[in-house]
C-alpha cells in the first residue's frame, strides 16, 4: 500500500502546530498508525498530546523490530506501552498489510474504514465505554492491553483505507468521506493530497454549528443533545491498495 497523511490541530494554527493527536507510516513494514491523547489530561496540567507521540514514536521503533513477514501488532503495541513513561493515555489504531489482508489492533474510538473498489463500506468499530469515553491506553486509569481489538479484512488492489482519529469520524459520516476520496482518487491525485482534503472537510464540518454530524446523533441517542460539528484534532491517513 500507499500512503499519505494530513493533520489539522484543534489550535488551528497551522497544520504543523502540535496537538492531541500523533500517526506514523512505515512503508518498509507496511504499517500505519494513529493516536489520540485523552483531552481530559489537560485539566491536570498534562499535555495530552505527550502520550500519543510518545506511543507512536515508540510503536514506529517495535514495528522496525518485528520479525520479517511476521508483524504482531499486540505485541508492537505492547512494546510500545511498556517504553512510553510520558503521563496520560491515549487511543490507538494500527494496521498492517500482509498477504492480501489488513491486520488491525485498535483500541477505543481512533480507526479506518475501507472503500472496495467493488463497492460497499467497511467501517471498524467504535470501542468504548460510554459516550464519547472511549477505551484507552495509558500508566494510569487506562484500560488493559486484553482490550485491544484484534481482526482481520481482505483487499484487494484498488480499495482504498482511510484511517482518523474521532476528529475525522465524530464529524463526517462514511458516505461523505467516501464522495471526498473518490472523487480526488479517480483523478489519480496522491493518497497525502486525498488525506488532507478530506480533513479539511472535516474541519468545515467541524465548525459549522447547525451541521448533522455522527456525534451530534451518538450525543442524541445518549441524551446529551449536542449540536453540530465537533471542534477537535482531525488526523487522516490514506493508504491505496495498489496491487495482488
Amino acid at each position: 500500500m500507499i500512503a499519505g497523511a494530513f493533520y489539522i490541530a484543534k489550535t488551528k494554527v497551522n497544520s504543523r502546530a502540535q496537538g492531541d493527536d500523533a500517526y506514523f507510516i512505515c512503508g518498509e513494514k507496511q504499517t500505519i498508525g494513529v493516536a489520540d491523547g485523552v483531552g481530559g489530561w489537560a485539566k491536570l496540567g498534562v499535555d495530552p498530546g505527550e502520550y500519543a507521540r510518545q506511543l507512536m514514536i515508540n510503536s514506529f521503533k517495535a514495528i522496525l523490530m518485528e520479525p520479517e513477514g511476521k508483524i504482531n501488532l499486540k505485541r508492537v503495541l505492547n512494546q510500545a506501552f511498556l517504553d512510553t513513561n510520558a503521563k496520560g493515555s491515549s487511543t490507538a489504531c494500527m494496521i498492517n498489510l500482509k498477504d492480501h489482508c489488513l491486520h488491525v489492533a485498535n483500541v477505543g474510538d481512533s480507526g479506518f474504514m475501507l472503500i472496495r473498489k467493488r463497492g460497499g463500506i467497511y467501517k471498524s468499530e467504535i470501542q468504548q465505554r460510554s459516550f464519547n469515553h472511549p477505551f484507552q491506553l495509558g500508566k494510569l486509569n487506562a484500560d488493559v492491553l486484553d482490550s485491544v481489538q484484534q481482526y482481520k479484512v481482505d483487499v484487494e488492489a484498488g480499495d482504498i483505507l482511510i484511517v482518523g482519529t474521532d476528529g475525522l469520524f465524530d464529524n463526517m459520516f462514511e458516505n461523505q468521506i467516501k464522495d471526498v476520496a473518490e472523487k480526488l482518487t479517480e483523478g489519480g491525485i496522491d493518497p497525502e493530497q486525498v488525506a488532507r482534503a478530506v480533513a479539511e472537510s472535516a474541519y468545515q464540518i467541524s465548525l459549522d454549528k447547525n451541521a448533522t454530524t455522527p456525534f451530534m446523533l451518538a450525543s442524541s441517542k445518549s441524551k446529551r443533545h449536542r449540536s453540530g460539528g465537533k471542534a477537535d484534532d482531525i488526523t487522516v491517513i490514506v493508504a491505496y491498495i495498489v496491487h495482488d
